[in-house]
């Protein structure tokens, strides 16, 4: 059947701009308000007397949690939808930040914001949205549509974290944590517009699951993507983790903190939507080494640089370009060489690769600076890291992987 809308002569059908649309209103919520997260380290810490190894361990198993998790419910919306995954991450989403909101000590704070918010990201973050739009759109176009969901996440950092930092000076710290999760109930109707079962799979879909899992793990070019979202992963939890507390600690404002998350998912939005872009015209893995040489330089240039309020928006400003950029092209790259029949189970993989490195880039950062009164080893080690992610990049083969012409269906 033909579409003469202007969504067609776009190379979308309508359907596929409301699935990219509402995924990314999905994710602008979910992502928003745990980018927020940061911003309740010293109020939290200074009630409930938690240093910052204790939050930063809060923070990293979140992010651990959120990625062990991913694959699990990735393949589970390839089976049956991502409305569904939508809507229970939403609700226990709420739950965690009720939990959090009523805590008394490091224990109910590990069960709200840790526990329970890091199962719910699971399934109302990139990895389920994602595959679902993947399904939908032509290959040609797939990037640029996971660069806008991902830009999605970027316009909540952009406009949930300076409301956050508004509610926390002017209200108790509980309080405003019962009116994001509000903000998260709004997920629950956003659900209906990925929702759908995906249409049954066909000898030219792939593999079934168990042997696509097999070759996944047995090819290299699978690891080295996995390597490199790692090093993604400790990036953005530290410096969206710690950042506002470093800027603190170096004698500038809370209100330089949080503009500094917002100007990370502002110029992000720009990031995410043109790395996405440039990724439907050309070479994804040499976007991606580029990607991380350029977060490499960017830690240098800030630490060089005395600070101040400048150099701190500037350099939040460069990172965000920098920031999420990684989602669509990594997702893209999975896609390219495996296929989209099980994309929310093999980019959950990836992504537990991505949640493991959030988990140390946000507990050691807290463990260095207990120890040693500063983040100087943390931002040295994201330097490296990011050397280490750009070479991993160049070596994969972006080419499809060669299968047999005729797959059975599970």
């Amino acid at each position: 059947m033909s579409d003469a809308s202007p969504a067609a002569s776009s190379g979308l059908s309508r359907r596929a701009w409301t699935m990219i649309l509402a995924g990314a209103v999905i994710v602008t919520l979910s992502m928003g308000v745990r980018q927020a997260f940061g911003l309740f380290l010293r109020p939290v810490g200074l009630e409930l007397e938690i240093d910052r190894q204790t939050f930063g361990l809060i923070i990293a198993a979140q992010n651990l949690l959120f990625g062990l998790m991913q694959p699990f419910v990735g393949a589970w919306a390839d089976k049956h939808g991502a409305g569904k995954v939508a809507v229970g991450g939403a609700l226990v989403y709420l739950a965690g930040l009720a939990l959090a909101a009523t805590a008394a000590d490091a224990l109910g704070l590990m069960l709200g914001f840790g526990v329970m918010t890091g199962l719910a990201m699971s399934g109302v973050t990139f990895v389920v949205v994602l595959g679902a739009v993947g399904r939908i759109v032509p290959p040609e176009k797939r990037t640029l549509a996971f660069g806008v969901v991902t830009a999605g996440g970027s316009l909540g950092q952009f406009l949930v974290v300076p409301a956050a930092q508004g509610l926390l000076d002017a209200l108790d710290w509980r309080i405003a944590l019962f009116v994001l999760a509000g903000m998260i109930a709004l997920i629950i109707p956003l659900a209906l517009g990925v929702a759908g079962k995906p249409p049954p799979p066909d000898a030219q879909d792939g593999l079934p699951l168990k042997a696509a899992l097999k070759e996944a793990l047995g090819n290299p070019s699978y690891a080295l993507l996995n390597l490199g979202f790692f090093v993604c992963g400790f990036h953005v939890a530290f410096v969206g983790t710690h950042l506002p507390a470093y800027l603190r600690d170096m004698g500038l404002s809370a209100g330089i903190g949080a503009t500094s998350l917002a100007l990370i998912g502002l110029f992000n939005i720009l990031g995410s939507w043109l790395w996405g872009a440039w990724g439907s015209q050309g070479s994804k893995k040499g976007l991606l080494a580029l990607l991380y040489l350029l977060r490499g330089v960017a830690v240098v240039v800030f630490l060089l640089v005395p600070l101040s309020s400048v150099s701190a928006l500037v350099f939040a400003s460069v990172f965000g370009f920098l920031w999420l950029g990684t989602v669509p092209l990594t997702n893209g790259l999975v896609a390219q060489i495996f296929g989209v029949r099980h994309l929310s189970a093999l980019g959950g993989i990836v992504f537990l690769s991505h949640q493991v490195g959030a988990f140390l880039g946000a507990w050691l950062a807290g463990v260095a600076f207990d120890a040693t009164g500063s983040y100087q080893v943390i931002w040295l080690a994201s330097v490296g890291l990011a050397v280490m992610a750009a070479l991993a990049n160049l070596p994969i083969r972006e080419a499809p992987v060669l299968r047999p012409a005729a797959v059975p269906a599970e």
